[in-house]
């Protein structure tokens, strides 16, 4: 861009020519009383990076499919561009992407089916309009994270987060009270139709409140008014009816928009005290008390109420009957007898809770949850085992990976410290699973198996898992909340070892050694 057009503004470059405007410097929000009063526009070669990146899901509102779109992309790229930058330089969003297609999912196999309230509605949606969405998703983001205004304690679609990373800090958090002779209750809240309900105007208050204004704001309104959806059931397709309320739940700004609308929410629980953490709409609250101290069903109680009364100012709506409580004795030996009233409902303790696909029991065993995983591992093991005749090697490796060793991925550091009795059944599944692929006999040796298929046992990958989390921590690509988890360990003698460096960001390899991951 020549030192003439540096000097006209934004929308002169745009109408002379889009591509040239695409070369723009970056939007600065470094400083805290900066507002985001107008998005970046993109180069091509950011808008492809962001088609190729997609995975690549197909609506039936899309003209071709989206894997095709992405094989043609390097042609359709000015046209995509000047799209995106025009919706992004204007503050409209396309009428033709407010149009979604709603197929309604079943949230656990185990309930009825016939119930209404027993499916999620997943929004699919044009594949650019979503693209779309990244490209103001990305920007959002960076702007409310270099100003602080993300909520530490929310881990849904943010960078370096996840369910894993969630629960392990919940667990961590229960068990270091375990150690210091503390109780602990962990409450499950359950939100009836949670997206469905947001309110547009408040939303847009809550926006503005974090320094969105102008452009961006104007962006927001236009995406979130005049959208429609029209139900896909058994081949049926319903007429379209109109939205006035709520965000696309299978949309990538969704989520995001969902947790600056419950902002306050975290504000309200730890007025009472309480701890919490979020991942989207599952809200885990949790409190560490003396074993003798009588007052922890009132707190409950008085923190539920008032979560309540807000959930009703935001037009959301607290379904207490899926509310779940689970009260953790600081020893085995002790119980803890008591109920939570609120309104008209009570909430009795759960022996154990499924929170976030992991089962906890009442003494951090995790018995419930191996066994759980060690049945469905079992499941698809003799699944597989029915087709295995007319498989190639290769073929079922990818569906042991697929079906039974993400299940014994899945949120694996929890068990970090758990004795190997405990986790022998998750060991034997994939014993089983190594045996399976190379079609050898029961009692074949496995870890000549494991070598073959570059498998670590269990135990070592819970442990390289823990350590993995432990190295992202020090080096900054962890969430925030992991850091009061580790204990940096400074020796009181200079070593020999004191000179050396580590190649990744030069970590000094005697003096950071890492050590009682997770406990205080």
């Amino acid at each position: 861009m020549n030192a003439a057009k540096r000097n006209l503004t934004k929308s002169e470059i745009l109408n002379e020519n889009p591509v040239s405007a695409l070369q723009e410097p970056r939007l600065t929000t470094s400083t805290a009383n900066i507002p985001l009063s107008s998005f970046s526009l993109l180069s091509e070669e950011e808008v492809s990076t962001l088609l190729l990146s997609s995975h690549p899901t197909t609506c039936p509102l899309d003209p071709i499919p989206s894997h095709l779109l992405q094989a043609i992309s390097p042609t359709l790229l000015p046209a995509l561009t000047h799209i995106i930058n025009s919706s992004l330089h204007t503050g409209t969003f396309p009428t033709a992407f407010k149009q979604a297609r709603v197929t309604p999912l079943l949230k656990k196999p185990t309930l009825n089916t016939s119930s209404v309230e027993n499916y999620r509605p997943i929004s699919l949606l044009p594949f650019i309009a979503k693209t779309l969405e990244r490209a103001v998703f990305n920007q959002v983001t960076s702007f409310l994270s270099q100003n602080n205004q993300l909520d530490v304690n929310q881990s849904g679609f943010k960078k370096g987060h996840s369910t894993e990373t969630a629960l392990l800090s919940v667990t961590e958090a229960l068990r270091i009270a375990k150690a210091a002779s503390k109780s602990s209750v962990l409450i499950l809240l359950d939100l009836s139709g949670a997206f469905d309900t947001v309110n547009h105007q408040i939303l847009m208050s809550s926006l503005s409140s974090l320094g969105i204004t102008g452009t961006s704001l104007r962006w927001f309104e236009g995406y979130l008014t005049g959208r429609s959806f029209r139900v896909a059931w058994r081949g049926e397709v319903s007429k379209a009816h109109q939205l006035t309320t709520g965000v696309p739940q299978g949309s990538v700004l969704g989520p995001l928009l969902f947790s600056i609308y419950t902002t306050s929410l975290g504000h309200i629980i730890q007025a009472h005290g309480f701890s919490y953490h979020c991942y989207v709409d599952d809200t885990q609250l949790f409190l560490s008390f003396q074993p003798d101290d009588p007052t922890v069903a009132a707190r409950i109680s008085s923190c539920l109420a008032d979560i309540s009364t807000l959930m009703k100012e935001h037009h959301l709506q607290l379904n207490l009957a899926k509310t779940e409580l689970l009260v953790l004795p600081a020893n085995p030996s002790l119980q803890h007898n008591f109920t939570v009233q609120l309104e008209l409902s009570s909430i009795t303790p759960s022996r154990s809770v499924r929170n976030l696909g992991v089962t906890f029991d009442d003494q951090l065993t995790f018995t419930d949850h191996i066994s759980k995983t060690a049945r469905s591992c079992r499941f698809a093991l003799h699944n597989i085992r029915k087709i295995r005749p007319f498989l190639t090697e290769h073929a079922t490796q990818l569906l042991v990976q697929a079906l039974v060793i993400s299940r014994l991925d899945y949120c694996s550091a929890i068990l970090a410290g758990l004795p190997s009795c405990a986790t022998k059944p998750l060991q034997m599944i994939q014993n089983a699973a190594a045996r399976l692929v190379f079609n050898e006999p029961k009692r074949a040796h496995v870890p000549p198996l494991f070598i073959s298929l570059h498998w670590l046992p269990l135990t070592a990958r819970i442990k390289f898992k823990a350590l993995t989390l432990a190295y992202r921590s020090i080096t900054g690509s962890a969430p925030s909340y992991f850091h009061s988890l580790l204990r940096v360990y400074i020796p009181t003698r200079s070593l020999r070892s004191v000179n050396e460096r580590r190649d990744d960001n030069h970590l000094d390899s005697s003096n950071q050694s890492i050590t009682n991951y997770g406990r205080p």
